[in-house]
């Protein structure tokens, strides 16, 4: 997927609920849940209980980070 449609795509969800799932070593995962906070032009910000994530976009494009809208 090119890097251009993933932010477009993104930018319509600022201020939705969000949970991003991040693949780690050894098929382990980590979940966060949150709302779409901010936009730059590499990355994508998200706010949580325990403060503001930040995720790249092409992380996104190679499946590294899957998002999923509420």
């Amino acid at each position: 997927m090119n890097l251009n449609i993933i932010r477009d795509k993104i930018s319509k969800q600022i201020g939705r609920s969000v949970i991003i799932t991040v693949k780690g070593n050894r098929n382990r995962k980590q979940i966060y849940e949150g709302k779409l906070y901010k936009m730059y032009p590499n990355i994508f910000s998200i706010m949580t209980n325990s403060g503001e994530k930040t995720f790249s976009y092409s992380d996104v494009a190679t499946k590294e980070v899957l998002k999923k809208y509420e």
